[in-house]
């Protein structure tokens, strides 16, 4: 990993295992926090109040139809009123703001959460594919195991993450219902498609990063997914890129960002966009996010909705794998256009 620049890889490893011995490096904290983008003021807000109504009422009509127009044309937008109270919110903050104060050794090799903790990239060959980050990407499945909670430690998270899950998980279906039921597909045909032993939670820490404006919290991507569902706090750093330009998302106090993943896009028949984003480090401050990810299960086949097709079809399997390859041998996804008739 990062051969070609083992001092930055030193660092990081360093940063994690003692935080409070790392000695700060100097650069140019503009570049670092992401200060030279615009802010993205426009980003569509869309209030979920009006999906309380019945399906023909003008309200959830209306509310529908502005989901469905930023999937269009923005592929993100905050949703508040989303029915995830700010008690849950907050309690699962401070869950994950203790897991990731655990100690490295810990993270690493303990077993923890099944042994899902991930730090850095592993396929990274030069700093602008390292991911200045640390996560626990879980399972759904794996939540419910209390074997994998490291004794009595972390006893109380294993409760507040099935409770959270669940709620991003009836947000994520009722969303992509509204989405799917706009293409024509039939009510309730979206779970047929999605599977919860394929979704998962992703816990994110980005520590602050002192080290070189070369460096992301989170390398340019599109997610793999049908539907993402991000928390984060305020710190900001998220970033997406709108036409030719990367515009930084302005955090709201207590809404949730949505966005389309590629299976949604190849579906729509790009009516629906899964668009690149990325996370900036910060200087001084770490940023904390949790995203759930709506997934089919390996073997559901992703199909356009309409002919003529610009997508072969494929399994969600084959998708992974293939993102995967690519990501391994060049260090970047190639995703959609792999798959392009």
């Amino acid at each position: 990993m990062l051969e070609s620049n083992p001092p930055l890889l030193r660092h990081y490893e360093a940063l994690l295992r003692h935080p409070a011995e790392v000695p700060v490096l100097e650069c140019d904290e503009r570049q670092i926090s992401g200060a030279f983008m615009e802010e993205c003021g426009q980003l569509p807000l869309i209030d979920l109040n009006g999906l309380k109504y019945h399906d023909a009422n003008k309200e959830r009509l209306a509310c529908s139809a502005r989901i469905c127009r930023a999937s269009s044309e923005w592929g993100f937008f905050q949703v508040i009123n989303h029915g995830i109270s700010s008690e849950l919110l907050l309690k699962m903050k401070r869950e994950q703001v203790k897991l990731f104060q655990a100690p490295f050794e810990i993270k690493v090799s303990s077993g923890l959460l099944n042994n899902s903790y991930t730090w850095g990239t592993t396929t990274a060959t030069s700093p602008n594919q390292f991911s200045w980050s640390e996560a626990f990407h879980i399972p759904l499945t794996d939540i419910r195991e209390e074997i994998t909670y490291h004794g009595e430690y972390f006893s109380s998270l294993r409760e507040v993450m099935k409770e959270f899950a669940a709620a991003m998980s009836k947000l994520a279906r009722l969303l992509a219902e509204i989405l799917s039921e706009n293409l024509g597909s039939q009510k309730g045909g979206i779970e047929d498609v999605c599977d919860e032993s394929a979704c998962f939670l992703r816990l994110n820490r980005y520590p602050a990063c002192q080290i070189s404006p070369e460096v992301f919290g989170l390398v340019p991507h599109t997610d793999s997914d049908f539907l993402t569902i991000l928390c984060q706090d305020q710190v900001g750093g998220l970033q997406l890129k709108k036409g030719s330009k990367w515009v930084a998302v302005k955090p709201i106090q207590d809404a949730l960002l949505v966005n389309i993943g590629d299976l949604f896009q190849a579906w729509s028949n790009d009516v629906y966009k899964s668009v690149e984003h990325k996370v900036m480090v910060n200087r001084k401050t770490e940023r904390y996010s949790i995203a759930y990810f709506l997934c089919p299960s390996y073997d559901s086949l992703i199909a356009s909705f309409k002919e003529p097709s610009i997508y072969r079809k494929f399994t969600f399997g084959e998708y992974r794998k293939r993102v995967q390859e690519d990501v391994k041998k060049s260090g970047y996804k190639v995703g959609l256009q792999r798959f392009l008739l």
